[in-house]
């Protein structure tokens, strides 16, 4: 390690400890929310709408948000959802890691994940975010199948908060297309 490096640390450990203060405020929202009902925790979707349009900011209501995804994807565990023809159990509530990786894909910025670290989980926080200002929001896959795949699976997340969820496929007509296009 050169002396640069020991004197201010490595980019990932200064990056890193950029983050840490947003996760920590996550994780102190997220022990909060654990006390409200389900219908409680469904409600923030249209609290946050209506903070954005009073003049809040997604920056301003980030961990917040961050932190009624992670709470969902708790209350989620156990349960059983079809997906592509299969039943899968839901078991993934969201480390720090991947609430840091949410944080910096909001930022802007890109989070580079290894196969299997969670980046369709990572992809829920800012898409979560991001749908709340009633723009329609976006994930770009590099196939049908996958598009299809998360859209039924982690779907469910944004579903279970409130929102829509469409999916676009190769084969669809522009109308099918429109109809998907205005889902949150």
């Amino acid at each position: 390690m050169n002396l640069f490096a020991k004197i201010f640390g490595t980019k990932r450990a200064r990056d890193v400890k950029k983050l840490r203060p947003y996760v920590d405020a996550i994780n102190r929202f997220d022990e909060q929310f654990k006390s409200l009902s389900d219908d409680e925790l469904r409600a923030k979707t249209p609290e946050f709408k209506e903070r954005l349009k009073n003049g809040e900011t997604l920056d301003d209501i980030m961990c917040e948000a961050f932190a009624v995804v992670k709470n969902a994807c708790r209350r989620m565990c156990g349960n059983e959802y079809e997906v592509c023809g299969h039943t899968l159990k839901w078991e993934m509530v969201p480390f720090d890691v991947q609430l840091m990786g949410g944080i910096v894909l909001h930022q802007g910025k890109i989070a580079e994940m290894q196969t299997g670290e969670g980046k369709t989980l990572v992809a829920t926080l800012p898409l979560y975010l991001n749908a709340l200002t009633g723009n329609n929001v976006h994930l770009v896959t590099v196939n049908d199948y996958l598009a299809l795949r998360d859209s039924q699976w982690v779907g469910q997340v944004f579903k279970w908060l409130g929102l829509t969820v469409g999916c676009i496929q190769n084969t669809m007509n522009p109308m099918q297309r429109r109809e998907q296009y205005a889902c949150d």
